[in-house]
């Protein structure tokens, strides 16, 4: 049964936070046990991610990470709408399509979402103004470290801009930049990834930063490692391959059955050969494309010695190569050389089931993880 340590007198209650309550008698005050379904949910966990919830404007600050192909409107409007939220992924998706998905997204939900932009996607420049002049209410910076004019650029729109750290000191730069908010990304994440697990981006920045709000990601499966987190201070948290198996999510069902199939181990960082091409690792469960994704390195890294290429046609190539890999995989079912973006929380996940379905299981096993932490606490 979830936790609800605070029981409230009804006087000190406004009316809107009383629905489907039940009333019991204690000392003569009439007080309430919350068994809401519907409305706000008043438990220890809001008392614990209620910045998330503030900052986000959301019920649940659970983020869908965004996921090129995966991540686009029906998705994200349907997170939103069941009141966690929703991130577009911008990719490096054609600016006009993007237009489109902004817009779309708009008219399914009227709930908050965000876009999340890659620094180093050739048409980067042109989503951020996109996304400013769409007014998206949130604008996230991922991929590389965006300047300080780029993080006013956001702002001036009136979004509220969140930007991923890998160090202290790049968070401390990020928010003496501007930004409203960080996301620490653990290596255990799917798709583009840093090098550094959650664990230490937790020591190394959750526990040392405190003016903005900061959510974490990678390697989270369900709702258990939840409330360890929200009291190290995390605001909230991002998954991304929970959502992929989720029936909303319009990823093709060769798609999903290769992830339900699939352990931990399988999910896999690419290789780097060289340091020419600067190329950012990208962590996938391994098959062919894998072994394709290392020939094209090498076959870009010749033509660049050779002058033949500049740096920035590579690094073009390489984005390409990986959107192009990735739409095979997600829209065509291509499960043999098509990209299979994953974490390594994908040995966590299993089945197929509802948006609403997933949301309510992570909440009640969070809150079930509460109520064993205070039995902890009470032993």
């Amino acid at each position: 049964m979830p936790i609800v340590p605070d029981l409230f007198l009804i006087s000190n209650l406004h009316e809107q936070h009383l629905p489907d309550v039940e009333k019991r008698q204690h000392n003569k005050s009439c007080l309430i046990s919350i068994t809401i379904l519907k409305g706000p949910v008043l438990t220890t966990l809001n008392k614990l991610w209620k910045k998330g919830q503030q900052f986000l404007g959301v019920q649940y600050p659970i983020m869908c990470g965004a996921m090129t192909w995966i991540s686009e409107s029906k998705l994200v409007s349907a997170v939103s709408n069941q009141g966690a939220f929703g991130c577009l992924a911008a990719g490096n998706m054609d600016p006009e399509l993007l237009k489109k998905d902004i817009q779309k997204t708009k008219e399914l939900t009227n709930k908050p979402f965000g876009i999340n932009l890659i620094t180093i996607a050739p048409n980067y420049k042109e989503h951020l103004k996109l996304a400013a002049k769409q007014n998206v209410p949130f604008i996230i910076f991922g991929g590389g470290i965006p300047k300080a004019l780029e993080i006013e650029e956001a702002k001036q729109s009136g979004a509220k801009v969140l930007c991923f750290a890998s160090t202290e000191s790049i968070a401390k730069r990020l928010i003496r930049n501007g930004t409203d908010g960080l996301m620490l990304e653990g290596s255990e994440a799917g798709g583009h990834i840093g090098y550094v697990s959650l664990v230490i981006l937790l020591q190394q920045v959750l526990l040392n930063v405190e003016s903005v709000p900061i959510f974490v990601a990678g390697g989270l499966g369900n709702g258990r490692l939840i409330p360890y987190l929200l009291l190290m201070g995390a605001a909230g948290v991002q998954l991304g391959t929970r959502f992929v198996l989720a029936e909303e999510c319009q990823a093709h069902p060769k798609f999903k059955e290769t992830f339900i199939r699939a352990k931990a181990r399988d999910a896999i960082a690419t290789p780097q050969i060289g340091s020419e091409l600067h190329v950012v690792a990208v962590r996938a469960l391994k098959n062919k494309g894998m072994e394709d994704f290392a020939n094209l390195q090498m076959e870009l890294i010749q033509r660049r010695r050779l002058d033949k290429i500049s740096q920035e046609e590579a690094q073009f190539e390489v984005e390409k190569y990986w959107v192009g890999a990735l739409r095979r995989a997600v829209q065509d079912g291509d499960v043999m050389r098509g990209s299979l973006m994953a974490g390594q929380s994908v040995g966590l996940v299993n089945r197929i089931q509802p948006l609403k379905e997933i949301l309510r299981e992570l909440v009640k096993e969070a809150e079930e993880e509460l109520e064993k932490i205070q039995g902890r606490l009470n032993q």
